[in-house]
């Protein structure tokens, strides 16, 4: 089930809501099992067999779990043949084919491709796993529960793309009885966080993605403007889809009275490579920080051995995302950056921060349209069309992409039909300059989530029937598939 769908908005998440509140007054482990139901169903609905592998690696690592908990002897070992397994299931639904292609490719064989089943947020959800045996075996939590843990797992907001919630954390507000009555305060920062959530999926990120599959579909077409655009609009086209999906997710669970994490700090005003690490993803930033880089070392044994850690942490992020060599290569360039980062910082920050900020911007661009192609090789040809730089006009097939039902009321509405005939991609321009603005103006909206004045509500209600008129054209998120 995806969010950004009637039977959520209109059904589940309102039965979910007062369900949950409801049966915490009668009894709170009953709330906690309807809590644990819905967060099944919620799943469930992506299909039966995706489930399935789900509640296999749930039996499993519980059961490993409550072996740690007992302080056995060679509670070590258990612990590292746990995470290797869960890495290995990850491995078999995630890479397989990927190393069978790479081995045909590379040794002229022809072993046939499994037909293996993707299961939803497997990435999401095994990380969460190895950290749930972590912190047991780390005496972090000290009653592996059965209820808790399920619940952890489960916990439908965060299950398919984050954000990524420490177990300890989020067991504690489980667990605590003043948050099991309805607070309206956070129902309304809720409401509202996952109205402006919606509207960056819908509104902005759909509309953006439209225009990047048209470039990938006409590659040959496209002219060195085009991909220029297309790539900015792809840098648009994941932050908001990504962080709307964030928004959105923690505006639920705000009105669970269960507060997540914050995922996006206004990343694209950054102004190096590690600042833009700071604010993208930060959770999956601040686990891979915990769980990879800590272990190896971090920054305690001298700078090479920091700047190796590094970029084997972005390896592991690359490898991560997807069974792709572009990945791959992608979380190596971000290594590669983040480690120059370190070593000239004292040089860069005697630049001008505009200047700091056009580069860092220009490199996360480039490295985004990397992310989105399909093979290096594409984006090879990509960027010789970019930087060839040979037709600089704007294909009418882009343009076109950006004049939705709502652009053409708004003119009506607005009576701005001679200025868009008079200003030739009037409403792309309109998009890119707002979507700039958002990007690099505004706080973000998980540090306004507690400001309600009338305008922020008047306009978290306008922006959801805007939102929610465009429901009819569901879309998936990117993420949704890592």
């Amino acid at each position: 089930m995806q969010f950004n769908t009637y039977i959520f908005i209109l059904i589940y998440l309102p039965v979910l809501v007062t369900g949950y509140f409801f049966l915490n007054k009668i009894n709170l482990r009953i709330g906690k099992i309807f809590l644990i139901a819905g967060n099944v169903i919620f799943y469930l609905y992506g299909g039966y067999g995706t489930a399935l592998i789900l509640g296999m690696g749930i039996l499993f690592n519980f059961a490993v779990a409550k072996i740690l908990q007992k302080k056995v002897k060679g509670n070590k070992i258990i612990f590292i043949l746990a995470v290797i397994s869960n890495l290995g299931m990850l491995f078999y639904f995630k890479y397989c084919n990927f190393v069978i292609e790479n081995i045909n490719n590379l040794l002229k064989m022809e072993f046939e491709l499994r037909n293996v089943l993707f299961p939803l947020g497997i990435s999401f959800f095994t990380f969460q796993q190895i950290a749930y045996i972590f912190c047991v075996y780390k005496n972090e939590i000290d009653n592996v529960c059965c209820l808790d843990y399920l619940a952890y797992i489960t916990y439908f907001p965060k299950l398919i793309m984050g954000p990524l919630i420490e177990s300890a954390d989020f067991m504690v507000q489980l667990n605590d009885r003043k948050l099991k009555s309805i607070n309206w305060e956070n129902i309304a920062n809720g409401i509202k966080l996952f109205s402006f959530g919606l509207f960056k999926k819908m509104v902005l990120a759909d509309t953006f993605s439209v225009a990047v599959n048209w470039g990938y579909t006409n590659i040959d077409l496209a002219t060195s403007m085009d991909w220029i655009l297309i790539m900015l609009f792809y840098t648009f086209q994941i932050y908001f889809d990504f962080s709307g999906y964030t928004d959105m997710a923690i505006g639920v669970s705000d009105m669970l009275n269960i507060e997540l994490p914050m995922n996006f700090n206004s990343p694209y005003k950054a102004l190096t490579i590690r600042d833009f690490w700071k604010r993208w993803h930060m959770t999956l930033t601040g686990f891979l920080t915990k769980y990879i880089y800590i272990p190896l070392g971090g920054s305690r044994n001298g700078r090479i051995r920091t700047c190796l850690n590094t970029f084997l942490v972005f390896m592991a992020s690359g490898i991560w995302h997807g069974a792709n060599w572009t990945f791959i290569l992608w979380g190596a360039l971000h290594g590669l950056l983040h480690i120059l980062d370190r070593v000239f910082a004292k040089y860069l920050e005697r630049l001008i921060e505009p200047v700091r900020w056009m580069g860092t911007f220009m490199a996360i661009n480039l490295l985004w349209l990397l992310f989105r192609s399909d093979s290096i090789s594409q984006y090879h040809m990509i960027l010789y069309n970019i930087f060839t730089f040979q037709d600089t006009s704007v294909s009418d097939g882009l343009i076109d992409c950006f004049r939705l039902p709502e652009t053409g009321f708004l003119n009506e509405m607005l009576h701005l039909g001679y200025v868009d005939l008079r200003i030739r991609g009037m409403w792309m321009l309109i998009f890119t300059f707002a979507a700039l603005f958002l990007c690099l103006v505004p706080e973000n909206n998980y540090n306004c989530k507690r400001k309600n004045s009338y305008f922020y509500m008047f306009l978290a209600s306008v922006v959801f029937i805007w939102s929610f008129i465009c429901l009819s054209s569901e879309s998936v998120f990117v993420y949704t598939n890592f």
